[in-house]
């Protein structure tokens, strides 16, 4: 089991929807208060000072509110499938950069989030906190191989887009209003070459000379809110690059 911490991360884990089971609440007097209603009836809780929520999580960002939960349920694959956009994180090492896409992610209506299973960052107490809570409702799926799956996402009907810095196609020139799988790399290293030529494009954002990267969960906002932009106006037609009319 986890113990996850900050009261909007608390608010949104006892919410509907929420997919994972809360077990017990630790709170401070204030932070109890705060959340109010949001505390269902017969959920076990223990009013705590500040010091023992930081022994608790191991962090002092928990404002007051730690809850104790089921170890991640990551989703099937199938279930990502089912969305219209869909995140895709190559070897991301840095949970927090992993829970600020996903609020990204959940912002820009994306229904689902790929990660690696290995060298990479998992859905941790800290990418929680990062994602405001978000993630305990967004759909976060395991791959063994994100080519295979990116191949599979493929067959299913998507365009795959991948971020690059030095590709010659800029993010305000591709197509995002059909089914897409929107993919990111690294911290510094960016894209592995073979996820990289997997991708039916390569998109760069535009930037100032002197800026040589964005962080990827910038980066990650950017495409994924250029994407809910086009799909709300109605965009429609084949991608710029990769697609046939």
């Amino acid at each position: 089991m986890d113990w996850i911490y900050g009261r909007n991360v608390v608010k949104l884990a006892l919410a509907a929807g929420a997919r994972r089971r809360p077990h017990r609440l630790a709170a401070t007097v204030a932070a109890l208060k705060a959340l109010g209603g949001a505390v269902p009836a017969g959920l076990p809780v223990d009013v705590v000072a500040p010091h023992e929520l930081d022994e608790i999580t191991g962090s002092r960002d928990h404002q007051g509110a730690a809850l104790q939960v089921d170890a991640f349920r990551y989703a099937e694959t199938a279930e990502i499938l089912r969305a219209d956009i869909i995140v895709v994180l190559d070897e991301v090492s840095d949970p927090r950069n992993v829970g600020a896409v996903a609020r990204s992610a959940a912002a820009a209506g994306a229904g689902g989030l790929v990660l690696p299973k290995h060298r990479s960052a998992a859905v941790t107490p800290a990418a929680v906190k990062a994602s405001a809570g978000v993630i305990e409702h967004l759909p976060v799926a395991q791959v063994t191989n994100v080519v295979s799956f990116l191949k599979v996402a493929k067959a299913a009907g998507f365009w795959v887009y991948g971020a690059a810095g030095g590709a010659a196609t800029t993010l305000w020139q591709l197509d995002l209003a059909d089914r897409v799988v929107l993919v990111f790399g690294a911290e510094g290293n960016g894209l592995r070459p073979l996820v990289a030529r997997t991708c039916d494009a390569l998109a760069a954002i535009p930037m100032a000379s002197s800026v040589e990267s964005l962080n990827v969960s910038v980066a990650a906002a950017l495409f994924l809110f250029e994407a809910s932009r086009q799909r709300a106006q109605g965009a429609g037609g084949a991608p710029v690059l990769g697609g046939v009319s």
